[in-house]
């Protein structure tokens, strides 16, 4: 990576992006974890192991945390962070776009109020 992408990525705004991507999928997790499941009404364990790596990449890099090993700045870096989030909303959309085959979160949280 070059030094001028590499310097978007760690910036503020590149910080700022991961947490933004990060915390909300930590907290859909945390409090609606059946929004996760497939459309049998099972986890995808490999999946959400991604989903997991991605927010934990998130959350070490929005806070600005720059591992000196080359390895783990690859795997809790910006772009494993964003592409693993992206994969996370993506189970997360109903329909053919996305990948859980269920129903969204808005029409669950529907049928809970009314």
């Amino acid at each position: 990576m070059s030094s001028r992408a590499q310097g978007h990525c760690y910036g503020a705004f590149g910080r700022v992006l991961s947490l933004v991507l990060a915390a909300p999928l930590a907290l859909v997790l945390l409090i609606h974890p059946a929004a996760m499941l497939d459309g049998q009404g099972g986890y995808s364990h490999p999946q959400l192991m991604l989903v997991m790596w991605g927010i934990s990449a998130g959350f070490v890099h929005g806070v600005g945390f720059v591992p000196q090993w080359w390895g783990w700045r690859w795997l809790l870096g910006p772009l494993p962070a964003w592409l693993l989030c992206a994969l996370g909303y993506a189970v997360l959309v109903p329909g053919p776009a996305g990948l859980s085959g269920g129903e969204c979160l808005c029409s669950q949280a529907r049928r809970f109020v009314g």
